[in-house]
């Protein structure tokens, strides 16, 4: 996972007595300037903070009063985030003489033991409101209301996701925001219950310790959160052993690679289900339109019309929007291009937020081949967190298949998969550990080596439905497209797609329609390029039909039942 942001607690995290020291304030600085975001998040009230903290505007959203403010320094503006407390309240801890006692925008703190007195009035006046602790502090707030609520309304504000943000805090008030964060990092001087649930415990204390997470954050990222693999998305258990295999989401491509029909989109759809599960913001490349179906993400482009990148990044800069980039109204030969700029604004967007989280290339030698005229040096070294789907390896760029860390091959030609990969890369192909069965996949994590796992996966949750609008309507390419030449070749009519084969069937000449009919030329292309076998078969028992009338009709009748959906003509 790639971590774009740092939010952290103020008193006993960043600082010791109130206040924070040069070096910590440096290493503050050094990370701003390396293009990260940086949130404070605190239980004091925001007129007190600004006392003690000179530096507050460094920092892009403030989360003040344990979340019940939010403080944005660049614009000065103040956001109540929850109601003031009630009068009747305070003038009843007031009666009962509780001290010390502060009154902030919506939260009411103390010091305990007067946490009995606190709890009794609000059982006295009825009020629903909740205790929390910082050390020795006492803060009533109402319900709801604490630090991870107050850093979704940060993150809202500056649009990111709590998956890219790392945590760091030492105290019981500060559980909530750490565990909704991506990483979450506990000072040396932390509660012990705090230091339980982190990933990351420093060996400094306070602001030396945020200085010392900053530090190894920015000259060794990968090993400062190398121990981290929540974030991996589970794939399936090994055959042998039962061991769970994961996908790492931040070492390197995926590619899921087999030949047609075999599984490859089933899988593919399982693993998209349990990233949009688990909140993680996935874009869907789809050269051919077979992800229509997606109800829980936004659709661009159709056969018609090319999605423009600018929609997409539009769409992306919601962290709360998956997104499916339809191009089958970008023509194959361009494919190619509008991918390499669409990386590159997706690139931009990483670089700042860290989303989309996940990005899957279906049909991925659509989108970078394996030719030399595409501009490869526009394509990075290191693609995490990105799934090429392509029935071949071969059929992929080089430099494509050099970023993948993890293999996935499907099918029963898995093997042969493996060894095509091992052999483009000049590697030796991985020894397999079992044999793969019908429900199970090979995989292979390159860089750590080894054998080749067999992996049983799971079934999605929605089957993946062949979708027959890209064969419709969509334009497929000159290799795939049908061709009405007639017996002397003196025609050259291009049907790229089932509504222009029809319009085109009922403009040839007979002799030509039946030339074509009677070589099993129609059944031919039903079958290999709109890849639909029952067409193929019910076009195949009328190629014996010497009559150019009721052959035609029955082809174009048994094409417009099949493809209702797309009202052909």
């Amino acid at each position: 996972m790639f971590f774009c942001a740092l939010a952290s607690d103020y008193d006993g995290t960043l600082a010791h007595d109130g206040r924070v020291d040069a070096p910590t304030l440096k290493a503050l600085a050094d990370l701003k300037a390396a293009g990260k975001r940086l949130i404070l998040i605190t239980g004091r009230e925001l007129e007190d903070l600004r006392t003690v903290f000179d530096s507050i505007g460094e920092f892009e959203a403030v989360v003040a009063e344990n979340g019940a403010v939010l403080y944005l320094p660049a614009t000065q503006e103040e956001r109540a985030l929850a109601p003031a407390p009630p009068e009747r309240f305070i003038a009843a801890l007031r009666a009962k003489n509780v001290k010390p006692l502060s009154v902030g925008r919506s939260v009411v703190a103390t010091w305990t033991p007067n946490e009995g007195v606190v709890l009794d009035v609000l059982r006295e006046l009825g009020l629903d409101w909740q205790l929390t602790f910082n050390k020795g502090a006492v803060m009533c707030l109402p319900p709801g209301v604490n630090k991870a609520s107050g850093l979704a309304a940060a993150l809202d504000v500056l649009k990111l996701s709590p998956h890219n943000v790392v945590g760091v805090g030492d105290a019981e008030n500060d559980q909530a925001f750490l565990s909704a964060c991506g990483c979450s990092v506990a000072v040396a001087n932390a509660l012990e219950s705090v230091k339980d649930r982190a990933d990351i415990r420093t060996h400094r204390a306070r602001g030396a310790g945020v200085a010392e997470l900053i530090n190894g954050w920015l000259s060794d990222p990968t090993r400062t959160f190398a121990g981290i693999h929540r974030h991996d998305i589970y794939l399936g258990d090994s055959v042998i052993d039962g061991v769970p295999a994961h996908l790492p989401s931040d070492h390197g491509a995926v590619l899921i690679s087999g030949s047609s029909g075999v599984g490859k989109s089933t899988l593919t759809l399982l693993l998209i289900e349990r990233m949009s599960e688990r909140g993680y913001q996935v874009c869907i490349v789809d050269p051919e339109g077979d992800y229509s179906d997606l109800g829980y993400v936004t659709h661009l482009g159709d056969p018609k019309r090319e999605p423009s990148t600018e929609e997409a990044l539009s769409v992306l800069d919601s962290p709360a929007s998956g997104l499916v980039i339809n191009l089958l109204g970008v023509d194959v030969s361009e494919r190619p291009v509008y991918f390499s700029k669409l990386l590159g604004q997706i690139g931009g967007l990483r670089a700042a937020t860290g989303r989309p989280h996940w990005l899957v290339l279906d049909e991925a030698h659509h989108l970078i081949p394996n030719t030399e005229n595409l501009g490869q040096s526009a394509l990075p070294a290191n693609l995490p967190s990105v799934v090429f789907i392509t029935t071949s390896p071969a059929s992929l760029s080089p430099a494509a298949l050099r970023t993948v860390r993890t293999l996935i091959a499907v099918g029963d030609k898995a093997p042969e998969v493996l060894r095509q990969f091992a052999e483009i890369l000049g590697e030796s192909a991985p020894d397999i550990d079992a044999l793969v069965s019908a429900d199970a996949v090979l995989v292979w994590d390159r860089t750590a080596g080894g054998a080749a796992r067999a992996v049983a996966v799971a079934k999605a949750k929605r089957a993946h439905q062949r979708h027959t609008r890209k064969y419709a309507e969509g334009r497929l390419g000159e290799d795939k497209s049908f061709y009405f030449r007639g017996r002397t070749g003196a025609l050259n009519l291009r049907a790229y797609n089932l509504a222009t084969f029809l319009e085109l069937a009922q403009g040839v000449d007979d002799a030509t329609w039946l030339y074509h009919l009677q070589r099993g030329d129609y059944t031919h292309w039903f079958r290999e390029s709109i890849r639909d076998d029952e067409l193929a078969a019910v076009v195949q028992t009328l190629e014996s039909d010497a009559d150019p009338k009721r052959s035609r009709a029955a082809v174009t009748g048994e094409i417009k039942r099949r493809y209702a959906a797309a009202n052909l003509r």
